[in-house]
């Protein structure tokens, strides 16, 4: 199994504890898919925006609730856990 390391959410500096705390307030806590990212702060900075405009953006003609659907099942096609 693969290993990538991550920055523990108690060591995050500056930009990386911004968007730490950013995840932890959408999600409750800090998700793997986030804390993988955490060595380039600028791609998990962008990666959530592009993350945020796709899952909740009001104006798509897909509901969140589609979005969202669409997502797990994309997931599971995977064998992703997340």
């Amino acid at each position: 199994m693969p290993f990538i390391r991550t920055v523990a959410v108690a060591e995050a500096e500056g930009l990386l504890r911004k968007l730490y705390r950013q995840a932890l307030t959408r999600a409750g806590k800090v998700y793997a898919v986030v804390a993988v990212q955490s060595q380039l702060p600028r791609m998990l900075e962008a990666s959530t925006e592009l993350y945020l405009r796709i899952m909740k953006a009001p104006d798509e003609p897909l509901t969140r609730a589609q979005r969202e659907l669409l997502a797990a099942w994309v997931s599971q096609l995977n064998g992703c856990e997340y």
